[in-house]
């Protein structure tokens, strides 16, 4: 109990030096930006009263470290500044945002966990016979393919030849759910490579257990195929899975940017790349900070779940 108290505290001091990290980090690269975001809200033809109004009213008139300050000093209470192209607090993008892209997040995940582990242990059930050469194979193929191209292919051929489906999310705006059709098609595409990842490491970990001495032992005492298949290999995969759940729900939650661009979804990650066109610091800024902070924070929860589930593995962490 002792050791899984101090792991906790080292991993929750690493979380916080990490999440301080990515704030300083934010803030040191988006000054760096190429450019005067002044002299852009400006116009085609800035006029200089008019580009030092606009840099006062940002607040670019005052030093880096005060900026970073009062910044840092909000973002505890949600403040994540103002939008400088539209006025809007920035915390109104993240909500806007927030919600598609989490739809999409728990739609794929609820259909990830059981296909991943089920594929796994299919193809450990099965090792080195035809349904595991059949499951290795397909994943291993559909895992190569990147998402945009997987994201043309199938609204080409499900959308445009078949028309069974729409091919994006033009018109429904953030009422995702009310049209469930619209959001077929980019949860099969978001799902592919998570499925095939997730997949092969649980065969991976449920082969290794099955050939360990101890499953063999099990065996040597009467103790039936499925209990030892179920009951002590398959928890020995378990830590590296839920690792990469971590992992493809941080991926997730971050914005998948190529997806949603893809199919016009308005979540966080078309939030982001509107902000980047129009040069929008301080939203860059706030979606870069809870992408950070939620990757930080998934990754804690992962290794201390991980660390649960084979405390011998601890060293990894």
């Amino acid at each position: 109990m002792s050791g899984l108290r101090s792991f906790v505290a080292r991993r929750l001091l690493l979380g916080a030096l990490q999440t301080v990290a990515v704030v300083l980090l934010v803030f040191a690269l988006t000054e760096a930006l190429p450019g005067d975001a002044a002299v852009a809200l400006a116009g085609d033809q800035p006029d200089p009263a008019r580009i030092a109004a606009i840099r006062e009213a940002m607040d670019l008139d005052r030093p880096a470290f005060e900026r970073l300050a009062d910044w840092a000093a909000g973002l505890p209470h949600g403040d994540f500044g103002t939008s400088l192209t539209s006025g809007r607090p920035v915390s109104r993008y993240l909500a806007d945002g927030f919600g598609p892209t989490l739809l999409l997040a728990a739609l794929t995940l609820a259909l990830l966990v059981p296909l991943g582990f089920g594929l796994g242990v299919l193809a450990a059930r099965h090792e080195g016979r035809f349904v595991d050469r059949l499951v290795s194979s397909v994943t291993l193929a559909v895992y190569a393919v990147p998402e945009f191209a997987l994201g043309v292919l199938v609204v080409t051929v499900f959308a445009l030849e078949l028309a069974w489906l729409p091919p994006t999310a033009v018109g429904y705006g953030t009422d995702l759910l009310g049209h469930p059709a619209a959001l077929v098609l980019p949860v099969l595409v978001l799902l592919s490579r998570p499925v095939c990842s997730l997949s092969r490491l649980v065969r991976a970990g449920m082969v290794d257990a099955l050939a360990s001495p101890y499953a063999a032992h099990a065996r040597r005492y009467g103790v039936p195929g499925a209990r030892v298949r179920y009951a002590h290999a398959l928890p020995n995969a378990l830590a590296p899975a839920v690792q990469q759940l971590a992992r493809t729900v941080d991926w997730l939650l971050c914005g998948v940017v190529v997806v949603e661009a893809l199919f016009v979804i308005p979540g966080l990650g078309t939030v982001l790349l509107n902000a980047v066109a129009e040069r929008d610091v301080p939203v860059v800024q706030g979606l870069a900070v809870v992408f950070g902070v939620l990757t930080v924070v998934l990754n804690l929860g992962a290794d201390l779940v991980a660390h649960r589930l084979a405390p011998r593995a601890a060293v990894a962490a």
